[in-house]
């Protein structure tokens, strides 16, 4: 069995408090390209198991849309990764070897945007497809071979559902 980045917990009240905390940090680095910051993913949903890794969505103006904030961002302890699309670039740190954090920077209007805000806000408001996710995630976790790009690809359906239910209740 392959191991994810972290393993699954359950839900930790801290978690928010670990968000403010880096929301702070980031706005003090980043503040004139900031044009919304959120909690998002599954440790920004009260109640609900997950990779005990804050993500944080950081929405910038279209004009920013080519900056690069790695050199900003290194001095919080984060390391670019791979943008996740045209727009939409991503950012990881760890400690001790343990991933924490996750950054992903979208210029405002992206369609990321609205689904990972979307997802979240579903997921808060429907207690029984927040269980159901969660138990798919324990699942995929135990029968895990080949590490995080499985588990993304296997829970990826479940997400494209939701994201399609939460768009149109809007």
């Amino acid at each position: 069995m392959t191991k994810l980045t972290s393993n699954i917990a359950e839900y930790n009240p801290r978690w928010s408090e670990m968000y403010e905390f880096e929301k702070t940090r980031l706005t003090d680095i980043l503040a004139n390209d900031i044009k919304e910051i959120h909690h998002i993913g599954s440790t920004s949903v009260v109640g609900l198991a997950a990779k005990p890794e804050i993500d944080i969505l950081i929405v910038i103006s279209a004009k920013n849309t080519n900056k690069d904030f790695t050199s900003k961002l290194v001095q919080l302890g984060y390391r670019r990764g791979n943008d996740l699309s045209k727009g939409h670039q991503f950012y990881k740190k760890d400690v001790n070897d343990v991933r924490t954090h996750k950054i992903h920077i979208c210029i405002d209007g992206h369609s990321k945007v609205k689904e990972l805000i979307g997802f979240r806000n579903y997921l808060r408001a429907n207690k029984k497809v927040r269980e159901e996710y969660q138990a798919l995630k324990y699942k995929l976790e135990v029968e895990n071979q080949h590490g995080i790009s499985e588990y993304l690809s296997k829970k990826g359906p479940f997400i494209q559902h939701v994201i399609q239910s939460a768009l149109q209740v809007k």
